[in-house]
């Protein structure tokens, strides 16, 4: 995990929600199969994109707070910020070509 941040609820607001630009998180749990195949992916984005975006992880079973107010109910979910807002989710393991086109947009 050397590109992507490990965040909680007590640093979510200041590592994602009060940064300028492009943030993708990947909220998960270490229990989960899907999570750990679309890991290495998360990964790769934060290392191709670094200076970019802000790519991080969030453990839903120790930060449910965040996990609760952005109303996760399925793991993984990858959500997608740009300037502290909210912009877009996207649930389940998804091909990394299909997060970079996702990514690429909210760049623009």
């Amino acid at each position: 995990m050397g590109f992507v941040k490990e965040v909680t609820d007590e640093t979510f607001a200041e590592e994602v929600e009060q940064i300028e630009g492009v943030a993708m998180v990947d909220f998960w749990a270490p229990w989960c199969a899907p999570c750990h195949m679309v890991a290495p992916i998360v990964e790769d984005l934060a290392q191709q994109y670094e200076g970019q975006v802000k790519v991080a992880k969030l453990d839903v079973d120790t930060s449910q707070r965040t996990a609760f107010r952005f109303n996760i109910r399925s793991i993984p979910s990858i959500l997608f910020f740009k300037d502290g807002a909210h912009v877009e989710t996207v649930i389940g393991y998804v091909p990394k070509q299909d997060l970079e086109k996702r990514l690429k947009q909210h760049l623009d």
